[in-house]
């Protein structure tokens, strides 16, 4: 499955559009709290844990959206887009979605 955030693919031509694809993951609830907490502790450093945390959670959204596009046929997915939000009472939550337009390319 070719994913791009880019309109279009070089050289090849989009058949078919099948819709908006989406995918969501929802990190855990001590994660903001102890990643605020860690930013006053790593000011201008890295946190090489949280970093692999959100890296995952960015995998499995991916991997969700990919597979609804898979199961509409597609072969590929233009114009993705990462997002990741705060949720939950005091923002004690990450939320990371990926959306973009599932289709099919020659």
């Amino acid at each position: 499955m070719i994913v791009t955030t880019t309109p279009s693919i070089d050289g090849k031509k989009t058949d078919k559009y099948l819709g908006i694809v989406s995918g969501e993951a929802i990190i855990g609830a001590n994660f903001l709290k102890d990643f605020m907490a860690g930013i006053r502790d790593f000011v201008g450093g890295r946190s090489s844990a949280y970093e692999r945390v959100l890296r995952e959670a960015k995998d499995q959204a991916l991997a969700e959206m990919e597979a609804i596009a898979r199961e509409r046929g597609a072969n590929a997915i233009l114009g993705v887009d990462l997002d990741y939000e705060t949720i939950g009472q005091h923002g004690s939550m990450l939320m990371v979605t990926a959306s973009g337009t599932a289709v099919v390319v020659e």
